[in-house]
């Protein structure tokens, strides 16, 4: 069953653009990434499909139910973690996430605390006082303290020290082996390439692929390295499947996709002192989608 479905969406603001005919569809328990440099149209997309703002046409139904119509009961289910989060300076911590938690009638008490525990985050303080680190985990706190059914994150790790990304990756794969749907945005690929199963890719508020993660690394480039007892000519690696010849010296590196024994065969004829032959990373993978759309 599918948790979200978004059919054609299009959000324009005048003449400026948002996004396009954007389309995917998320599976129930599946972790999502919405990948793409930023003003590509990720968190415009996210807005719109929970009536934030409204769209200028197109669909996106959650849960099965119409995301304008019913959004009161949708956002229920649902956690958010804003790209840019805003609060009640004056307020203390705690006191924002029990107003926070008054909204779903449960007790997220014992919730809080443990989060808060996980999170290094001190539930005493001012909100006024915090950085903007700590004020992401209170984010991160306020959008999960309902043990929702469904996590939407933009952009979540921003101002978060890279043990923190870690604990808070753990506690996101943790709801999400309770059950939970996360549709995770971002343009560290990494950190996608960690997270998630299947990702769309969005261009310029269009999306130009939606690929999973294994697929995208599969049916891509090897990134091989060559290093020569006596100097080569990089030209001799000039034919199909091989872009981004780089030469060093006795150094040859290169992208290549094709049949991998064609590669071979030429290597073979090369008195070789080392050979590397790597998986891209999806920063890689990424570019490649995107100059093939060009």
């Amino acid at each position: 069953m599918n948790v979200i479905e978004i059919k054609n969406l299009t959000k324009t603001y005048g003449s400026s653009r948002g996004i396009e005919d954007v389309s995917f569809s998320v599976e129930e328990g599946e972790i999502f990434g919405f990948i793409g440099p930023n003003g590509a149209g990720k968190s415009t997309t996210l807005r719109t499909m929970l009536s934030i703002i409204y769209p200028t046409s197109g669909s996106v139904t959650i849960f099965g139910k119409d995301s304008v119509k019913d959004a009161p009961e949708i956002k229920k289910e649902i956690g958010y973690l804003p790209s840019e989060v805003f609060y009640y300076d004056n307020m203390r911590v705690k006191d924002l996430l029990k107003y926070s938690a008054s909204f779903y009638k449960k007790d997220c008490r014992k919730r809080i605390a443990e989060m808060a525990e996980i999170m290094d985050l001190d539930l005493n303080k001012k909100i006024d006082d915090l950085s903007y680190g700590n004020r992401k985990k209170v984010g991160i706190v306020q959008g999960l303290l309902h043990e929702p059914k469904l996590i939407i994150l933009d952009e979540p790790t921003g101002g978060l020290d890279p043990l923190m990304q870690q604990k808070f990756f753990e506690l996101l794969k943790e709801e999400n082996r309770k059950g939970a749907t996360i549709l995770f945005s971002s343009h560290i690929l990494s950190e996608v390439q960690k997270m998630c199963d299947r990702v769309a890719i969005i261009k310029e508020g269009r999306i130009i692929a939606v690929e999973k993660i294994s697929t995208l690394k599969e049916n891509n480039h090897k990134k091989i390295r060559i290093e020569t007892k006596i100097p080569v000519d990089a030209a001799i690696f000039e034919f199909t499947g091989v872009t981004n010849v780089e030469q060093d010296e006795n150094t040859i590196s290169f992208l290549y996709s094709g049949d991998i024994n064609v590669i071979m065969q030429k290597l073979a004829g090369i008195e070789l002192a080392n050979l590397w032959v790597e998986e891209p990373d999806l920063e890689e993978i990424f570019m490649h989608y995107y100059e093939k759309e060009e």
